[in-house]
């Protein structure tokens, strides 16, 4: 993370939404992001909790100086955004009286529009709730970046013997050989912000064509269509998930592969595998370091973390957005 976090700190200022800025470990991560310079908050929420629990909490934020608000009962802010999210939705059946409502209780609507409206750089949320619920408004407000067709979820593991990005851990159930290759795509550019150079294993129980069944003739397609379209990339597959974390035992299962070293990017075949190993990792770990999760594919920077999340994490996530949203803002 050290990369990240000193381009955080070095780049001017960001502005990043907390949809959830009433809640501990988010007040706790927005005076850790002030005290590194890593952005500027904004936090959203009702004006009088978030100054009770800063005070009860012995932290030295103050608002306007610090962070900024946007709070629920802003009636200039809610109307103008309510109108702007009616207009995304109409032709969808969202209705005006609607979309208003929405706004006045939904603090990821409230931040996904903000960021919308260039009043954000950036967003945070899903400290609350169903990871799905924040998506839906994410995909409403936000959207796609141009010729992305599907969000991706990427994670991160920081391990005492190495660093590896598992996709897609939240998102696509059953992801098509083309999806396979959209996110592999977005993943790797995502580990190269890292300041790591993608190594990238399509993880299968099928070892290099020893089986041929759906999901390993899937890995085998996406490889496949991944060589043709970034040749440059460093990727192989089907393989076991031991032979990507060894490079003794990928050696001895396929001498000619095109990885280097050890995989730092594991492509899962489905979503049950990705979150399976992402959570048994974790744990098994110890203090591994998480980061995530990522969201890719979004027109914005914005990423949706989970009820789990602790404020390290947060922390984490909040550098990770600041230089995506100063990339954004550049490109």
């Amino acid at each position: 993370m050290q990369p990240v976090f000193q381009a955080a700190a070095d780049q001017a200022t960001q502005r990043i939404v907390y949809a959830e800025g009433e809640d501990d470990r988010v007040l706790r991560a927005a005076q850790v992001a002030v005290d590194e310079m890593l952005a500027r908050p904004l936090l959203v929420g009702r004006p009088e909790v978030i100054e009770r629990k800063i005070k009860d909490l012995g932290l030295r934020l103050v608002a306007e100086r610090d962070y900024d608000l946007a709070a629920y009962d802003d009636a200039d802010m809610i109307t103008r955004a309510a109108e702007e999210y009616y207009r995304l939705g109409r032709r969808r059946g969202l209705m005006r009286d609607f979309a208003a409502a929405e706004l006045r209780r939904n603090g990821t609507l409230i931040g996904a529009m903000l960021v919308r409206e260039g009043k954000a750089d950036g967003m945070l949320c899903g400290t609350f709730g169903p990871y799905t619920a924040h998506l839906k408004y994410v995909a409403d407000a936000i959207g796609l970046r141009e010729g992305v067709n599907d969000f991706a979820a990427m994670h991160l593991l920081m391990l005492p013997k190495q660093t590896v990005f598992i996709c897609d851990t939240y998102i696509n159930p059953d992801p098509t050989a083309d999806q396979l290759v959209d996110m592999t795509m977005l993943a790797a550019e995502e580990v190269r912000r890292f300041g790591l150079e993608p190594r990238v294993a399509l993880l299968s129980h099928s070892s290099f064509g020893s089986a041929d069944t759906p999901s390993a003739r899937k890995m085998r397609e996406a490889l496949a269509k991944i060589q043709a379209r970034a040749p440059e990339l460093e990727v192989d597959g089907e393989m076991h998930a031991d032979a990507a974390l060894s490079k003794r035992l990928l050696d001895r299962a396929m001498p000619d592969s095109r990885l280097t070293a050890e995989a730092n990017l594991l492509i899962m075949p489905n979503l049950d595998a990705a979150n399976i190993t992402f959570n048994a990792l974790k744990i098994v770990a110890g203090e591994g370091v998480t980061v995530g999760p990522i969201l890719l594919g979004a027109a914005k920077p914005v990423h949706i973390l989970t009820p789990t999340s602790t404020v390290r994490r947060l922390v984490n996530m909040t550098a990770l957005t600041a230089v995506d949203a100063a990339s954004h803002r550049s490109a």
